[in-house]
């Protein structure tokens, strides 16, 4: 699959029982990290699982054009020669991040207290992001951004010359904004403080601390605050990725909705502010079981059994929820269609504003396979129709967005008639051995509108 180039229509149709192991690519989340916070240690780090998409790609290629020497040793296997917090080099092009907005906005922070210039961009899908969450917090920092109308890409950041440390308090949960301010501090003098009112995904302090940064966590009037000691020396580390629950999340409930499966996902990260989907999974009464559970790299680990769930019912999912699981609703909502009822999801209006508007997305190509969807600014109702009960028989937009791809393809493998999507290359930006894993399972996908 290519994520860029003419587009790839794909159909996906009614499947025997999915069976095997699905060994889904490492986190995508901590693989872009890793490679970040690689080029600001002094020294070489060594990391193994990375995972190969485009995205963590393009990162990879941007850590270059910042200085460092990254190298791709073997399948998985990289190595980072990093130049230290404040080494960056001024890049001599543009920097394109294809279609990862995790990736933009982390770099973005990364070089943001350096006395140097970058200009951004990205694929059509990225250029429509707003970057004003980041790019107002870095502002902070003395960093200047130029950019479309609406703070959108194509953008030039202006690193500040003589940064200083902020305090900031995040608006709206968001792991990348929070991440952006961390990495911002790292080259500023004395402590920066982000305050985050719900927790989000922690890869980043963890991975921060790992690399010998001092921080700290301590509970203030607004919140949860993440206190960081700028200007370290990174020591270089030896990292190995866990494998992407985010991924894992497409084989796990394809297993689920189609009859007769049972399928083993080894090896997936089980971060508490990552496993909200297998939570709400388990509470719709999903056969999912944690089994050999484990720490690898600082991580939780376990290796995940999907089976068949045909009592599966509609549950209100916790809105505290959204921020560990906020990229996984879209499959939610097709595993929602499958149950028995209506299941709620709401406090997720950043859906509104990822690759595509996932809301609208979803509740489009649910209702053009006959499921009964509403929807508003930040919530959506997903009414089950049971076990099989999907009529299916629709082409879904994917708008660029490879989670839509991928949630419309699952759906489509249970569904009564076929499903296709109008593009699945966007599915390589995260998950480029998508349809090659799924077919081994017994999956029948086919290239071309059904």
């Amino acid at each position: 699959m290519s994520a860029h180039g003419d587009p790839i229509p794909m159909t996906a149709r009614r499947s025997g029982p999915l069976r095997g192991a699905a060994v889904v690519p490492g986190d995508k989340s901590i693989s872009h990290r890793a490679l970040i916070l690689g080029a600001l240690a002094v020294g070489e780090t060594r990391i193994s699982g990375l995972l190969e998409g485009q995205d963590v790609l393009d990162t990879a290629k941007a850590m270059r054009a910042f200085g460092a020497e990254v190298t791709h040793e073997g399948p998985g296997d990289w190595t980072v020669q990093g130049v230290g917090v404040g080494g960056f080099a001024e890049p001599a092009d543009v920097i394109d991040c294809g279609n990862s907005g995790t990736g933009v906005r982390l770099i973005m922070g990364a070089m943001a207290t350096s006395p140097l210039t970058a200009t951004f961009t990205g694929d059509a899908s990225l250029r429509k992001r707003p970057m004003g969450r980041v790019t107002e917090p870095l502002a902070l920092f003395g960093t200047r951004a130029v950019g479309r109308q609406g703070g959108r890409l194509p953008m030039t950041l202006i690193g500040a010359a003589d940064p200083v440390p902020v305090r900031y308090v995040v608006p709206v949960p968001s792991a990348q904004v929070k991440s952006a301010v961390l990495l911002a501090g790292l080259n500023a003098p004395g402590e920066t403080v982000v305050i985050e009112r719900e927790a989000t995904r922690d890869h980043t302090e963890r991975m921060l601390a790992g690399f010998g940064a001092t921080l700290r966590t301590e509970e203030v009037p607004e919140g949860r605050a993440i206190v960081l000691t700028g200007q370290p020396e990174l020591v270089p580390q030896t990292i190995a990725v866990p494998r992407d629950p985010s991924s894992a999340a497409f084989p796990v409930a394809a297993a689920l909705i189609v009859e007769g499966s049972d399928v083993l996902v080894p090896g997936i990260g089980l971060n508490p502010t990552r496993a909200g989907l297998f939570a709400t999974l388990r509470e719709m009464g999903a056969d999912l079981v944690y089994e050999n559970e484990r720490e690898e790299g600082g991580e939780p680990v376990a290796d995940l059994r999907a089976r068949f769930s045909p009592a599966m019912a509609g549950i209100e999912v916790p809105p505290e929820r959204a921020p560990s699981m906020i990229d996984e609703y879209p499959i939610l909502a097709v595993v929602a269609a499958f149950a028995s009822g209506p299941t709620m999801m709401r406090g997720i209006g950043e859906l509104r504003v990822k690759e595509s508007d996932r809301i609208a997305a979803m509740a489009a190509g649910l209702r053009a396979c006959g499921a009964e969807v509403e929807e508003g600014e930040d919530w959506m109702i997903v009414h089950g129709m049971g076990a099989g009960g999907l009529p299916g028989g629709a082409v879904c937009a994917t708008h660029l967005d490879h989670r839509i791809a991928m949630s419309f393809l699952c759906a489509g493998l249970a569904a009564q008639k076929p499903v296709s999507v109008d593009d699945a290359g966007p599915i390589a930006t995260s998950f480029p051995i998508f349809e090659g894993l799924m077919a081994a399972l017994g999956a029948e996908f086919d290239r071309g509108d059904a």
